[in-house]
């Protein structure tokens, strides 16, 4: 294997045996055995298990990131926007359920307040700013917009960390409800809820 292909390699066994059993609960010595490396293989590559454990962490945040980013930057309407955002973290769950699993459980030394905590931010700082224009354009006070982004981002969030383990109904219906319930409120809310960028 060439430096690349190694490094790759003991990412893919990293994430799965962190998925497992945690980073405090899986060993090098496991990390070695499953790549069929010697331990100083690891620390070669990455210094040190927590250094492995980072680099894990990071590969998995950049890609919900820029998957909940490229949802948010399509030119559409905001409900359009929404309906996207919820189902890339919904994808990302169902595809990457490991790296969700990591993102969810421990935080890495890099970022002590916890990777996904850190990824909720940015997320929300991009839907301040559109539900902020969306606000104002209607005649609300765009200030607003800060605040029930964090209310949708949360919501999105808890969500996806629920269906994450239940996996019913399928995710476009939970998109579709957590959308309903986002754009229509409680008082507002359609029977049977539908997403429109589903053709």
């Amino acid at each position: 294997m060439t430096g690349l292909q190694r490094r790759t390699q003991l990412i893919g066994v990293g994430r799965g045996l962190f998925a497992a059993r945690g980073l405090d609960g899986t060993t090098i010595e496991e990390i070695a055995a499953c790549a069929g490396v010697s331990k100083p293989v690891i620390y070669e590559h990455f210094g040190s298990k927590e250094g492995l454990y980072t680099q894990v962490v990071d590969f998995e945040f950049r890609i919900l990131l820029a998957a909940i980013n490229d949802a948010l930057t399509q030119e559409a309407k905001p409900r359009v926007l929404v309906e996207r955002a919820a189902l890339a973290l919904l994808t990302y769950i169902e595809d990457r359920t490991d790296g969700f699993r990591i993102l969810m459980r421990d935080a890495p030394p890099s970022q002590p307040e916890g990777a996904f905590s850190t990824l909720l931010s940015h997320v929300t700082a991009r839907v301040e700013h559109i539900l902020s224009d969306e606000f104002s354009r209607r005649g609300f006070s765009g200030r607003d917009g800060a605040m029930y982004a964090q209310m949708l981002v949360g919501m999105v969030a808890m969500t996806g960390q629920w269906w994450q383990d239940s996996r019913q109904p399928d995710k476009h219906t939970v998109a579709a409800h957590l959308v309903n319930l986002a754009w229509n409120g409680l008082t507002g809310l359609q029977k049977d809820p539908e997403l429109r960028s589903e053709g």
